[in-house]
């Protein structure tokens, strides 16, 4: 495992050993051994390798001594870099992006992440295919008057990368049709939806599992989460609402996967409230912040971190009293901040008042006059709103309520339904 650790990027967010660090745990996430690992400082990226000759040639001795059968290099390498790394050192080579292909293919679960997986394999593999592999040259044909020389090889795994990625966007629209009509239907008896996102790892799933009573994968593991899970969760209030664990967040996260796995995001951009949860104990946080803020805005969801996110600083439980004084003291000044630990309970009470507060800011105010027979519509609204006032004549009662935006739609469709249902009958 390698991390070149460029020098124009020291006096930035990150620190080279977390970040090595991280890189170890994407590979172990994958049950890679790690029997090296090592930042290796980089003045001048090399076109033809990345690195120095030294640097080359140094862990080149390391992986021979080693017997390394497979290096990681923790950052984006050009097919030249990556085929001339591979020349010298004698063994694969795989880079940032194809190691978190590598882990985003053994995690996905459902029909729409396989696929989305490997429409952005593909598309990363057809890059990979260079026209030096002049030993896997073949050709058709013969005397010339037959077609001529026909494709390479190169040329006919191009075409059947091409032709796969044809069909699996076609398999793709497919499914999203389908996963389309099931939002419709969520729409139909809708909930607020509150999604959490965050760095990977920062234990969304745990969180998820611990208010939900959910069994999600939840480890300390990077991306034990891919395909977004959705559970209902009734607030103090007796709110409904539905909470969606999504994938996790990565820096530098490659933009094969930013176009693929757009879709896995969708329930972020039709959340109502999302919650940003943080690994407070890492000595990264803050730049974990701004990398899932970043990719927020790259995935065109700006608008959501513009309108404000709710963040839970998570596994306080994992910190030492003069830290969590300061995580403490940073959450009073910022009312959006809720210090938690997802996995002994401790501010969750918090984090759902918040959730309570945040959804009873959109709601909205509705004139209704019901038949005072129609009981159980009039029950429905105290059950599910604030009645804020009520005039009863001799058949009807004049009411004002505030109901949150979904259950107001929820409420028209009652209506429009049980109409439909007296016109049957008439």
């Amino acid at each position: 495992m390698i991390h070149p650790a460029f020098k124009a990027a020291v006096g930035g967010l990150r620190l080279p050993e977390a970040r090595l660090a991280e890189a170890v745990g994407l590979a172990q996430a994958i049950d890679l051994d790690i029997v090296y690992a090592e930042a290796v400082g980089v003045t001048k990226a090399r076109p033809a390798t990345l690195l120095g000759k030294g640097a080359v040639d140094r862990l080149g001795f390391e992986v021979t001594e080693r017997e390394v059968a497979l290096a990681v290099v923790d950052c984006h390498l050009s097919p030249v870099q990556q085929r001339n790394l591979e020349k010298e050192w004698a063994c694969k080579v795989i880079d940032r992006t194809g190691l978190i292909l590598e882990i985003f293919g053994a995690r996905a679960r459902t029909r729409e992440g396989s696929l989305q997986v490997e429409l952005a394999a593909l598309s990363y593999q057809r890059s990979r295919l260079v026209r030096s592999w002049t030993h896997l040259e073949r050709q058709r044909g013969g005397f010339g008057f037959l077609g001529g020389p026909g494709e390479t090889q190169i040329e006919a795994d191009r075409r059947l990368i091409g032709d796969r990625i044809v069909k699996l966007e076609r398999e793709l629209e497919d499914v999203k049709r389908t996963r389309d009509l099931h939002r419709k239907a969520r729409r139909r008896v809708p909930y607020p939806i509150v999604a959490l996102v965050g760095y990977t790892n920062a234990g969304k799933s745990t969180l998820f599992n611990t208010v939900t009573r959910a069994e999600v994968l939840a480890k300390d593991m990077l991306f034990a989460t891919l395909d977004p899970t959705m559970r209902t969760l009734v607030l103090p209030s007796g709110r409904k609402i539905i909470l969606s664990d999504t994938v996790g967040f990565v820096s530098d996260l490659p933009h094969e996967l930013v176009a693929a796995f757009r879709a896995t995001l969708e329930e972020v951009m039709e959340a109502d409230v999302v919650v940003h949860v943080r690994d407070v104990s890492h000595p990264d946080t803050e730049a974990q912040a701004a990398d899932v803020n970043a990719v927020l805005r790259d995935l065109g969801l700006g608008e959501v971190v513009d309108r404000g996110l709710v963040e839970a600083l998570n596994k306080i439980d994992l910190l030492d009293e003069e830290r969590r004084a300061e995580v403490f003291n940073q959450a009073k000044r910022r009312p959006e901040a809720i210090p938690i630990s997802a996995a002994t309970g401790d501010g969750l009470a918090d984090l759902l008042a918040e959730l309570d507060m945040r959804l009873g800011k959109e709601r909205e105010t509705i004139d209704v006059a019901l038949a005072l027979s129609d009981g159980a519509s009039i029950s429905w609204l105290y059950r599910h709103g604030e009645v804020t006032a009520r005039r009863d004549d001799q058949t009807q009662a004049f009411m004002r309520v505030r109901l949150d935006p979904a259950d107001v739609r929820r409420f028209q469709q009652r209506q429009a339904e049980g109409r439909g249902a007296h016109d049957r009958k008439i």
